[in-house]
């Protein structure tokens, strides 16, 4: 056994690089500052109540101006102060909303869904009720991204089971926010839901985040969604072969009677990509644990490496595959043909699972971010989330669970390849924090089969993770 501590990835920006995206944007700029043909400006639709509408223009007033970090903490890099989002500065992007790109859903309209008796006739109505008006605006106005600002007595009402008939209710599920993205899939506008709860900038317990921080992330997710551009990228390692990232998932239908698999492909360190869905896999009936057929692993490869030849026009020298649960011999051996038939021969099958190894530090804080315990030269166990030095601090609320790293074709040592998914974790858009804990490949593999599981399998779903995140 070897223990190790691997440095944190750099990210690079419009002038620079860092390892922090908060810090990068603000003193660099984002990265597709150098895109002469990058746009300026983003449009947002609006859709809520009154009350809503007027807390969310309020809140996007202060994104422009800036909003102080949190006074009461020394920790000065976590909690960094958000320094406005405009042309000038930082996101080098002006935020415009207005009465024309706003929908006000009526108080009669908002009752009606609270009222019905069951969860899923709440959740339904309130689905509707949005989309006719997320409708309207992609289909008659030219915005960006629309925020869809959710009234707290329409959340509480679609989040919790109220009524006599709450017992009889079917057994699919009924989830608000998958649902509404899933349906409003075809109309090619991104939507960011936020709580009227969440707007309010008020000192609140739990795990409320302060303003700055919930700025940070809230206008990095609208840049992303909205721009369809990267607002910061991994390094590039020229000495490296050009690797494509792919991220294999699964996902239970609605009524949990079936599992189809889902793919997230990272063409490469810049974060362009693609998404794709499987087909109905089968369980092991000893672990119930789903896996693909020979075939449907080759299929799955073989469409992936297709959409990356559309978009770049060549193959890349090297695939690096991402599962959510081990490979079994005919998952490889469906994925080694459709590499073979491409001609590629540069790989690495990495499974990567939880386990119940945990490590310990010599003081309060868990072991740091980065550290990596090699068990052979294919199997060790990562911190992904853990104590962060340039944080002076932990992050997290909860005692951080490492993951399990199983390498089954390996062209590349156990080092490189935790390198490379410790950069991945870095790669969600919807988060400005720097430790994220699943690389992107599987975290938005695992965000596709959460809203797929409510596309009809005769639409053809987006590709963009904007639309799933």
């Amino acid at each position: 056994m070897k223990l190790t501590t691997l440095a944190e990835p750099l990210l690079e920006f419009g002038t620079g690089t860092h390892i922090c995206p908060r810090t990068g944007i603000e003193h660099m700029g984002v990265y597709d500052k150098r895109d002469e043909l990058r746009r300026t400006e983003l449009r947002i639709g609006v859709v809520g109540r009154g009350e809503g509408i007027d807390l969310l223009d309020e809140w996007l007033e202060k994104c422009r101006n800036g909003i102080e970090r949190k006074q009461e903490s020394k920790l000065l890099n976590l909690f960094r102060g958000f320094g406005g989002i405009n042309q000038s500065y930082g996101f080098l992007t002006r935020l415009i909303n207005s009465p024309q790109y706003t929908r006000t859903l009526k108080k009669s309209e908002i009752s009606g869904v609270v009222k019905l008796a069951s969860r899923a006739e709440r959740v339904e109505r309130a689905v509707e009720l949005y989309y006719e008006q997320i409708r309207f605006l992609a289909e008659n106005r030219s915005v960006d991204v629309i925020v869809c600002v959710v009234p707290n007595d329409i959340f509480d009402s679609i989040t919790t089971s109220v009524g006599d008939n709450d017992s009889e209710e079917s057994e699919l599920e009924h989830n608000f926010r998958r649902i509404l993205k899933a349906r409003c899939m075809h109309l090619g506008t991104p939507l960011q839901l936020m709580r009227e709860k969440t707007i309010l900038i008020t000192k609140q317990s739990g795990d409320q985040q302060d303003p700055a921080t919930k700025a940070w992330n809230f206008c990095t997710a609208l840049y992303y969604k909205g721009n369809r551009t990267i607002p910061w990228r991994l390094v590039e390692d020229t000495a490296k072969l050009r690797s494509c990232y792919i991220g294999v998932g699964f996902y239970k239908s609605r009524d949990g009677e079936t599992v189809s698999s889902s793919l997230a492909q990272v063409f490469d360190e810049f974060g362009h990509g693609i998404i794709l869905r499987g087909t109905p896999v089968s369980i092991d009936k000893r672990n119930r644990h789903p896996y693909l057929s020979e075939n449907q692993a080759y299929e799955l490869l073989r469409d992936a490496l297709d959409e990356y030849d559309r978009a770049l026009e060549h193959m890349p020298a090297r695939i690096v595959i991402h599962k959510s649960s081990h490979f079994r011999d005919i998952e490889r051996e469906g994925f080694l043909r459709a590499l073979e038939e491409k001609g590629i021969r540069s790989k690495d099958f990495v499974s990567i699972t939880d386990t119940d190894i945990r490590l310990f530090g010599d003081k309060e804080y868990p072991p740091k971010r980065g550290t990596l315990l090699t068990i052979s030269e294919a199997e060790g166990v990562l911190y992904t989330r853990g104590t962060v030095d340039f944080y002076k601090t932990y992050p997290g609320m909860y005692v951080p669970n490492p993951l399990k790293l199983t390498v089954y074709e390996q062209d590349s040592s156990l080092e490189s390849l935790s390198e490379e998914i410790l950069g991945l974790t870095k790669m969600n858009w919807n988060n400005t924090q720097m430790d994220g804990r699943l690389p992107i490949t599987l975290e938005c593999a695992r965000k596709i089969g959460d809203i797929m599981k409510y596309v009809s399998p005769t639409e053809k779903p987006q590709v963009s993770y904007s639309f799933y995140m």
